[in-house]
């Protein structure tokens, strides 16, 4: 999987979890979850167990504080991947 597809795939899953007054186009790699996208916490575990299922995973509690922006879960997809 490209990074490009990886990106993709996790904008998918995000998508599913913003308020109605965030488009799926605000998404980009900077995008902070909470502040930007407006995702609460309870939604982020989900995103976070989601992204876990999506991409055959192990989160660890240290990574989901890592895991602000897109681009820190992107950053832990590629890691958990390489390792």
């Amino acid at each position: 999987m490209t990074k490009e597809e990886r990106y993709q795939k996790l904008k998918d899953i995000v998508a599913i979890y913003l308020p109605e007054d965030v488009a799926v186009d605000g998404i980009t790699p900077e995008s902070d979850f909470t502040g930007e996208l407006n995702i609460n916490s309870a939604n982020l575990v989900d995103i976070v167990l989601d992204v876990e299922d999506a991409f055959d995973i192990q989160i660890e509690n240290e990574d989901m504080d890592k895991m602000q922006t897109v681009q820190n879960a992107l950053d832990i997809i590629d890691a958990k991947h390489s390792s």
